[in-house]
């Protein structure tokens, strides 16, 4: 795994941001099972939705790129 594969990983406002977009892309954000799992990331990551929200919209591109599976090289 590359350093820069590491950070992201250890990153939880990427992870969490990513989770949402990908819902979001899906129009899937207002499902129980939406609700379920990220509350319980939020928790978990102990990161709140407001500091996600402000992650995605400074970082939209490269959140976007993941929630599309183009981080891991894929095209």
């Amino acid at each position: 795994m590359t350093e820069i594969e590491q950070k992201k990983k250890r990153d939880p406002l990427f992870a969490a941001a990513v989770l949402k977009l990908s819902f979001r892309l899906a129009n899937n954000e207002q499902t129980p099972a939406f609700k379920f799992v990220y509350e319980g990331v939020l928790r978990d990551l102990k990161v709140e939705d407001q500091a996600v929200e402000q992650y995605l919209a400074d970082n939209y591109e490269k959140v976007l790129k993941a929630a599309r599976g183009k981080e891991r090289g894929e095209e």
